[in-house]
């Protein structure tokens, strides 16, 4: 089990990976359509799409946070 002082990445790491297993899985489909190569077309997108989405969701959630603190009145959570 990781130290409690990593959930925040770890948190980010998964949740950039779902969505972006999702979303790119969409664009490709959209993108190419049912082809027997999807897979691997899909696949490809996912990873690029990963590198990407997981140090922007690291740098861009401390911002939400605080957006939705003033919005909602919410508590700020791990790092405030």
């Amino acid at each position: 089990m990781l130290p409690e002082r990593y959930a925040p990445v770890l948190f980010g790491f998964i949740l950039s990976g779902l969505m972006s297993l999702v979303v790119s899985a969409i664009a490709t489909f959209r993108a190419a359509g049912p082809r027997a190569d999807f897979l691997p077309l899909w696949l490809g997108a996912w990873l690029s799409a990963w590198l990407i989405a997981f140090p922007l969701v690291l740098l861009v959630a401390p911002v939400t946070r605080r957006i939705v603190q003033r919005l909602a009145g919410a508590p700020a959570g791990p790092g405030r």
